[in-house]
Parts: C-alpha cells; sequence; structure tokens
C-alpha cells in the first residue's frame, strides 16, 4: 500500500479528500495536501462571497431599495453564518470540542468578522457614501482584503492551535 494511501486512512477524511482520491486529480494530490488548507478557504471563501454579494445586491438600492449600508449588514450576517459552519467543518483541522469551546470559537469568529466588517463599511463610507465612486466596483476591492484578513484571522486566533483540552 502507498505511503499515501496509509495517510488517508490514518487520517479523517472528507469529502474533498475522496474527490482529490479520484484518478484525475491525483496530479494536484501533492498541492492539495500541502496547501488545503488555503484551498478550501479560498473555495469556501468564494461561496462566502457570494452568499454576502447574492444578499447585498437583493437588498441593495438597485433592487430592494435598501440603503447600502444595511444592505451590506444583513449581507455581512449571512456570509459570515455560512463561513464559521464551513470553516469549522471542512478547512481547519483545529477547532472547539466541547460546548464552552464553540461557544468561545464562535465569539472570536465573529469578532475577527466583526474587525474586517468594518474595514468593509469604511471602504463603503468613504468610496462610495463620500466620494460617489461605483458601490459593484468598491465592493469587489473590499471583498480582497476581508479574505485575506479573514484568513489571517482565523489561522492565527480563532482556529489555532491549542494545549488545553476541549480548547
Amino acid at each position: 500500500m502507498a505511503d499515501s494511501d496509509k495517510n488517508l486512512q490514518t487520517e479523517k477524511t472528507d469529502i474533498f479528500d475522496r474527490i482529490m482520491a479520484l484518478p484525475f486529480f491525483r496530479l494536484f494530490e501533492k498541492p492539495y495536501k500541502q496547501y488545503k488548507d488555503i484551498l478550501l478557504y479560498l473555495f469556501f471563501g468564494v461561496l462566502t462571497t457570494l452568499v454576502n454579494f447574492v444578499v447585498f445586491f437583493l437588498l441593495g438600492e438597485n433592487a430592494a431599495g435598501l440603503n447600502v449600508h444595511i444592505a451590506n449588514s444583513v449581507a455581512w450576517v449571512a456570509g459570515v453564518a455560512f463561513a464559521y459552519v464551513t470553516n469549522r467543518t471542512w478547512v481547519f483541522k483545529e477547532h472547539a470540542e466541547t460546548r464552552n469551546g464553540i461557544i468561545k470559537e464562535a465569539l472570536s469568529f465573529t469578532g475577527g468578522r466583526l474587525f474586517t466588517y468594518g474595514f468593509e463599511e469604511a471602504m463603503l463610507l468613504i468610496f462610495v457614501t463620500w466620494l460617489k465612486f461605483d458601490e459593484v466596483i468598491i465592493k469587489i476591492i473590499a471583498a480582497v482584503g476581508v479574505v485575506v484578513l479573514n484568513y489571517v484571522i482565523s489561522k492565527l486566533i480563532v482556529f489555532k492551535k491549542s494545549g488545553k483540552e476541549g480548547k
């Protein structure tokens, strides 16, 4: 049995590991294993961004007529909920197991997202509200910064390795 097959059997496998074990995808096995958390973070980050954008544009001034900041706030809540579940389930190996640990983790995750929400709101306030730039262009530019900041916060603070039992 190959070492990679032994590793897959001893490690907890998920749907993405099983997909990568298919013959066609075995070509990408080494980079997938090496960068799995980043690749899955980007994959779910794109989906989170889609959730955020769909809600934002459905509620925004051009569709439902809500103020850009109200639409962005509702979109943010939807995106954070989606991101926490997907990051905890598939992206980061380290996560809390106890009830108190999960509450602490969820609050930490939300706190990090509040920080990047403030960053995004500042971008919208300055460039859309005050300087009258196009909201779509600014939303896209802000999203890139938010994705990078969210990964760093999640990796280094929220889902970091902990020596404490139950985290």
